[in-house]
């Protein structure tokens, strides 16, 4: 038997691992997003919603890849 899970079973809705890293990432995004603007680093970025982008494709790869594969 495989320790990886295959689906999250929340509420009796059936969810695969990748959605639950990605919703996941997406609240650390806005978190990271709103420190960055608030501490006023983002006006040193050319283009900041390419910025949270990137943020949100590195967590959900961090997050799937650190919790899930364990």
């Amino acid at each position: 038997m495989s320790l990886i899970p295959h689906e999250f079973a929340i509420g009796g809705i059936y969810m695969p691992p990748m959605l639950v890293a990605a919703i996941l990432a997406a609240i650390a995004t806005v978190v990271t997003t709103h420190l960055l603007n608030r501490y006023r680093v983002s006006r040193y970025f050319f283009y900041p919603p390419a910025v949270s982008i990137s943020l949100l494709i590195i967590y959900t790869v961090l997050i799937e890849t650190l919790i899930f594969w364990g």
